[in-house]
């Protein structure tokens, strides 16, 4: 691996917190990702939104390498259980999804390597982005639940008896359904 490409590799593998073939597939994902917009920048706001197919590891290589995260906002999970990622960059409005193609029947050891070493063009399908880009985070005011006394964000709010509650308090109305 390249000098450059191993220092990239360590710095999500110290995020992560170890070496894997699941970190490796977001590793490679960002580096096509890279490409794909001409340009190897991160997202110091919202500049890059990621929606992301999955929870597992390859979203640690995302969030180190392209600084999407969720706290900002930029980084949103739509869990399908796929290893699919769909970037979006929003000064230009340029978007796509790439999905993991099935990989050779290997060792562990065996993917890993093809993984960090092979083509990410022959890992990964190109598609549209299958929606617009999100619109950017939101900050919304704090109210207080009437039954616990938390505070949450008023738009997780329910009105229940004529009383603001969370979610956690709510209790709604199914007739048993």
């Amino acid at each position: 691996m390249q000098k450059e490409l191993e220092s990239l590799w360590q710095k999500c593998v110290a995020f992560h917190g170890h070496g894997c073939g699941g970190l490796a597939v977001g590793f490679r994902a960002v580096l096509y990702a890279w490409e794909l917009f001409e340009s190897d920048s991160t997202s110091e706001d919202e500049e890059i939104v990621c929606i992301a197919e999955t929870d597992a590891c390859g979203v640690d290589a995302i969030q180190a390498l392209l600084s999407c995260t969720v706290g900002k906002g930029n980084l949103i999970f739509n869990l399908q259980g796929k290893n699919a990622f769909s970037f979006y960059r929003r000064p230009d409005g340029k978007s796509f999804r790439l999905a993991l193609r099935p990989t050779p029947e290997k060792t562990k050891d065996e993917r890993l390597a093809w993984l960090m070493d092979g083509d990410f063009h022959e890992m990964f399908d190109v598609k549209e982005a299958p929606e617009p880009v999100p619109e950017e985070a939101r900050i919304f005011k704090t109210v207080t639940c009437s039954v616990c006394g938390e505070r949450f964000a008023e738009s997780f709010a329910h009105l229940q008896n004529g009383e603001i509650v969370c979610s956690a308090c709510y209790r709604p109305y199914t007739r048993g359904l």
